[in-house]
């Protein structure tokens, strides 16, 4: 049998807290979409700023500072930054899922889903503000690192056209 790494451990050990909870990642859930990175960044106008979105995809970053956080995200078309705080993706049911299950379980290459809206930060980004979080599948292995040698990429993934 395989020996696991420290890293590779935590994250069983994540996937069983989030059971815990009441939350299985596995099988991952259908979770319906409305849009894409790519798109919503080419069709952001200020004056349509708070546009409702559902997005999904994988945790590629990670930025947290206190009650707020931001994520990046991955999806099909490209990368988008999302704004997290701890009173808008709290709920009745689930009063941890910012302190517990996004700052403490999730990790780099979990697969979220997310509903909330379109705006631009003061920094000018384009992103999408977080009012509901969805745990939609956790990785078990750490992501690749992706390897440049004379402008040739190595182990690099990307998703099917």
């Amino acid at each position: 049998m395989m020996e696991l790494s420290e890293q590779e451990l935590f994250r069983r050990q994540s996937l069983e807290s989030l059971r815990d909870m009441g939350i299985n990642p596995y099988p991952a859930a259908e979770y319906p979409t409305n849009a894409y990175s790519k798109d919503i960044k080419a069709e952001f106008k200020d004056e349509a700023s708070g546009k409702p979105v559902c997005i999904a995809g994988r945790i590629m970053s990670r930025r947290i500072m206190g009650k707020a956080s931001f994520v990046e995200i991955q999806d099909s078309k490209g990368r988008i930054q999302v704004y997290i705080t701890r009173d808008d993706i709290n709920s009745e049911e689930q009063p941890e899922m910012y302190n517990t299950v996004f700052k403490k379980l999730l990790d780099i290459g979990d697969f979220i889903g997310i509903k909330g809206f379109v705006f631009r930060t003061p920094m000018g980004a384009i992103s999408v503000h977080a009012q509901a979080l969805t745990v939609l599948s956790n990785s078990w292995r750490p992501l690749r690192i992706v390897k440049y040698k004379d402008g040739v990429s190595y182990d690099a993934f990307a998703y099917p056209a």
